[in-house]
């Protein structure tokens, strides 16, 4: 129980660094003087280390165990946090990287521990572990726009990094179950590889989580080119989208009791397309924050419920998985919101960009179809 209120309470502070460059590019951006493109790099240093720090769990997880991956993944997004408001733009890239290698060597662990302790219901816990981890999400950029009006956006980043020392601390002191190994079934585990479901559950990790990070990522500079004035309403955009997601999140478990987990994820994904067109299709500010609300809202339970998958169709063996599961997560955080930048560069607008979150959706779709007629 102990552990699991921990684990709560990390993943909390671990969403404020998973989304807070979304709310902070604006700020980073004029403070480097970057272009979109070059904005968009930023996103792809702290996804990088994500895969770093995925490959890094892989490693050390199976032989130091998940006090350490922890441990490690808190105290690196602690360091890169505290350095990211850097003078230039490239010690601010290596902070990126090391704040999101910690992210890498925290979130998967975490989800996978959570399911563990949790295999009678492994969607429904797994949905309220990202609930706590959306809390952060939501309230980061709340503390941007607060800050933002006296000029100390240091100040969240530095209590954040002492929040990640303590929790660092809480979790290397308290006690960790034990859980019984895999069994080595060397035949077995090589069907799976060799089946379809391993490219189906990869594209949902790798398109969910650059959809997601492209689209919340770029939302604040979106909605801040389209208000006219120095106000910061702007900054807010991303809390929507996370509130939504949060909201979500917390009553997944009720509609998981009476419908099947990926018709409420093919629900979520219709849900999300239909927000990022209203999105697009806005004249005001108004409408981006219904369209944000509505994207949210749909992405809500896909992570969780992609993550219950891949624990139930491949039992004991999913821990052999997840790794490769994660860094796909990765290297789709790592291009998509890359290319939103790039496409709005290149094509002069921030709305072509968009359509990159928007293709996700469908794929991710067309991808949980898939999984249905696996069934």
């Amino acid at each position: 129980m102990r552990l699991a209120v921990l684990l709560h309470i990390a993943f909390v502070f671990t969403g404020v660094v998973n989304t807070m460059l979304g709310p902070l590019l604006p700020v980073l951006s004029a403070r480097w003087v970057l272009s979109d493109a070059q904005a968009g790099y930023l996103f792809t240093a702290q996804f990088t280390g994500s895969m770093l720090g995925v490959m890094g769990s892989s490693f050390l997880t199976p032989r130091r165990g998940t006090r350490v991956s922890l441990t490690l993944g808190l105290t690196l997004m602690a360091m890169g946090t505290a350095a990211l408001l850097a003078r230039s733009w490239m010690p601010g890239m290596l902070a990126t990287l090391c704040f999101g290698a910690g992210l890498g060597l925290e979130i998967p662990t975490t989800n996978l521990l959570i399911s563990e302790l949790n295999p009678e219901r492994r969607a429904a816990a797994l949905n309220l572990v990202n609930f706590s981890w959306a809390v952060g999400a939501v309230s980061c950029p709340f503390f941007v726009a607060a800050l933002l009006r006296v000029h100390h956006v240091s100040y969240l980043l530095y209590g954040v990094a002492a929040s990640l020392v303590v929790a660092a601390l809480c979790v290397a002191r308290v006690s960790y179950p034990v859980f019984s190994p895999p069994p080595a079934n060397v035949d077995r585990m090589t069907g799976l590889w060799r089946g379809r479901w391993v490219p189906i559950i990869g594209a949902l990790f790798l398109f969910y989580v650059g959809s997601e990070a492209g689209l919340s990522g770029w939302i604040a500079t979106y909605a801040k080119r389209m208000v006219a004035g120095a106000g910061t309403l702007w900054v807010i955009m991303p809390s929507l989208f996370w509130a939504a997601l949060l909201t979500g999140r917390a009553t997944a478990p009720l509609f998981l009791r009476h419908a099947r987990e990926l018709r409420v994820a093919r629900f979520g994904l219709g849900l999300s397309f239909v927000g990022i067109v209203t999105l697009l299709l806005a004249r005001s500010l108004s409408v981006v924050a219904i369209g944000v609300g509505l994207a949210g809202l749909g992405f809500s339970s896909i992570f969780p419920i992609a993550i219950a998958t891949l624990s139930h169709k491949f039992g004991t063996g999913a821990s052999r998985l997840a790794g490769l599961m994660f860094a796909l997560a990765g290297v789709g955080g790592a291009t998509l919101p890359w290319l939103v930048g790039f496409a709005s560069s290149r094509f002069g607008s921030l709305k072509y960009g968009l359509l990159v979150p928007l293709f996700g959706c469908a794929v991710m779709w067309v991808m949980n179809m898939c999984l249905s007629d696996t069934k």
